[in-house]
Order: structure tokens, then C-alpha cells, then sequence
């Protein structure tokens, strides 16, 4: 299998982001990505997509798109679209007929920052998303950068330390977000998980104090989804972008938050007595599955099945369970950073039956 990193929460100024297209690929290639995925507010920015190269590398561009109603107030029910090829916000006020159309179109729809809180020290509402009776969606932004730095704002001094030093933001998923996860796929929702950073690189002030939030190559190096295709990018448009959206589909990927170390070779594998499974994968529990996690360097690794660990190893760089028991299997590593443990890598799960 061949690993790309993707950013796939993006803005740009044809929304609030305030960077081109082509200068926010320039960041992707600096940073190291392979892909990133635009997302600008309720706007299908087309004939966009292509490969980006520079001296230091090349990166695939995508259009996507990030819907929401915008007669809502406050703005909830977020959702990220790939791959639909249509301009479908006009559907925004009808959430489930939004996810059936895009299925219609052969696209995917991610639920967006689903823990959104309210920041009231800057006047940033709770804009989590609130409509779970909707069926159909491919899965759930579990991990979003700029809604866990609003989560962290009790003060505007709050605000100006982050703004100033990001690095010691990044924990973790929420944990309330990880619940909800844990529920959907419990009662049977084959809900993909990635994480965005949900870039915008906002021009803010106090006073003399002036500050980008976030940069975006800076983003770039923080909260990824990583996915895990057939075989490399073959410089093909069309083929490219189908392969990606398919491992997205399957939950072929898992989130790594690349800053404290990259966390690029992490893989999460199991094997029955027939065959064997990845991410995203369905095998039988019958004669036993043996999994296998690797990291790319010593960590803290949890197994969780049905959303609770049934085990934990400190300090390691590889591990194995067996198994005979059915139940929906998925990852969590910590890793220490800046003197806190943070949240490091978030597998999809594998289904065992």
C-alpha cells in the first residue's frame, strides 16, 4: 500500500481564507503534503484541480467544499463534500437531503467539526453540528484543528498566548467527539474519521499585537489524514482523485497530528485464518484475528474495541493482539510533546464479525 498525507479542510479567499489556490499549494509543498483538498464556504470553485510542482516537490490540488445553511443562526450543521462535482448548497437548510444528493452524485459527505464550542472571549459561537438523525453520510471530521484552539480560549489572553505559540494547542479529538464516533459505529454507522485543520491563516489584532492565525503551512504540519492507496500517484487527474476518494469511502486512513513527529508508517493490520484486513476492513472472528500495530517510533498505543480499551502498551514501537471476539477494533497513540501527552494517531477501525 502507498501512503499520502492529506490536508482536507482548506479555505481560500474565495470564502474567509485569505491565500490563492495556487500559493496555498505552494505551503502544501513546503510542508511535505502529497495532497490537499479545498474547501471554501458554500462555493464550488471549479477547474481548479491539477498537480503543483515547484523545486522543492509537487502536490495534487482537489476542490471540494464546505456546506452549511447560511439562514441559520448560529451556523451549525457543517459538511464537508468530495468528489460530488456539483454545486449542492442550495440543499444546506435539508441536511439529510443534502447527504442524499451527494451520494446521488457519487461524492462522499464528512460531518464537520462535530464539537464546535463557543468562544465568547472573541465572540465565536458554538457551531457544532446538532442533526444526528440523518443516515447515509461517509463519516465525521473527528479531529479539527481551529475548533480546538477555540476550545482553549477562556480569555483574550488567552487567545494571544495560542495565537503566539501554537504548538502547545494540539491534545487530541475531543473527547465528547470520540463518544459520538464510538456511538455511530456501535450501532452499526460505518462512519470514516479524518481530521482537518481548517485553514484560513485569519489576520488578527489587539492592540500593537498583530498575528496570523494559522499559517498555512503551519497547519500543514499539524493535523493530516493520512491515506492508504493501491499503489503511488500516477501523475493521471482523474485516476488520482478517484483512488484517493475511494480509500477516503472505505476508511482506508487514519489522522496523525505530524507536528510532535511525523507520523507517516503507522499501520494497523489484522489477520484472520483466510485473510487479512486494514483500515476500514471487514474480517471474520472465526478461528481468531491477530493484530498488529506499528508505530513509527515508541509510544503510548491503545487497542479500543466498541469504544472501550482492552489494552494498552507503554513505550512501544510494535504490537500484537489475538482475538476471537467480534466487536469494532480501532487505534489511539499518545505521544509526550512540549512536556504534555497529546494525541499522535487515530486509526479507522477494522471490523471483525
Amino acid at each position: 500500500m502507498k501512503e499520502l498525507v492529506i490536508n482536507l479542510h482548506i479555505h481560500t479567499r474565495y470564502s474567509d481564507g485569505h491565500a490563492s489556490h495556487s500559493e496555498i499549494a505552494q505551503a502544501a509543498i513546503k510542508a511535505g503534503l502529497d495532497a490537499i483538498i479545498i474547501t471554501d464556504h458554500n462555493v464550488l470553485v471549479n477547474g481548479m484541480e491539477k498537480y503543483v510542482r515547484s523545486d522543492n516537490g509537487q502536490v495534487l490540488l482537489l476542490v471540494g467544499e464546505e456546506i452549511h445553511d447560511p439562514g441559520r443562526s448560529p451556523q451549525k450543521n457543517h459538511m464537508l463534500v468530495f468528489g460530488a462535482n456539483h454545486e449542492l448548497a442550495p440543499l444546506a437548510p435539508n441536511p439529510q437531503k443534502l447527504v442524499d444528493s451527494v451520494r446521488q452524485h457519487g461524492g462522499l459527505s464528512f460531518l464537520a467539526h462535530i464539537i464546535d464550542l463557543a468562544a465568547p472571549a472573541v465572540n465565536e459561537p458554538d457551531i457544532s453540528w446538532v442533526d444526528w438523525d440523518i443516515q447515509g453520510f461517509t463519516g465525521i471530521e473527528l479531529w479539527n484543528g481551529f475548533s480546538e484552539f477555540k476550545s482553549l480560549i477562556k480569555s483574550k489572553l488567552h487567545a494571544v498566548f495560542y495565537a503566539f505559540f501554537p504548538n502547545f494547542i494540539a491534545r487530541g479529538p475531543s473527547p465528547a467527539a470520540l463518544e459520538i464516533w464510538d456511538k455511530l459505529l456501535v450501532n452499526g454507522q460505518h462512519a470514516v474519521a479524518v481530521g482537518g485543520s481548517d485553514a484560513h491563516a485569519l489576520p488578527a489584532s489587539m492592540g500593537p499585537l498583530k498575528r496570523t492565525l494559522f499559517p498555512y503551512e503551519y497547519h500543514f504540519r499539524t493535523i493530516n489524514t493520512h491515506v492508504l492507496l493501491p499503489h503511488d500517484l500516477n501523475d493521471n487527474l482523474g485516476e488520482d482523485r478517484r483512488m484517493i476518494f475511494q480509500a477516503l469511502a472505505h476508511g482506508h486512513a487514519f489522522i496523525g497530528y505530524d507536528l510532535p513527529a511525523p507520523t507517516r508508517g503507522f499501520s494497523f493490520s489484522a489477520k484472520g485464518f483466510t485473510q487479512t484486513a486494514q483500515m476500514g476492513d471487514t474480517i471474520p472472528a472465526k478461528n481468531g484475528v491477530t493484530f498488529q500495530v506499528r508505530l513509527p517510533q515508541p509510544a503510548e498505543c491503545r487497542l479500543i474495541k466498541n469504544g472501550l480499551p482492552v489494552k494498552i502498551w507503554k513505550k512501544r514501537q510494535s504490537c500484537t493482539f489475538i482475538t476471537a471476539e467480534p466487536g469494532i477494533y480501532r487505534v489511539e497513540v499518545y505521544t509526550q510533546y512540549y512536556n504534555q501527552r497529546r494525541g499522535w494517531i487515530f486509526s479507522n477501525p477494522i471490523y471483525v464479525i
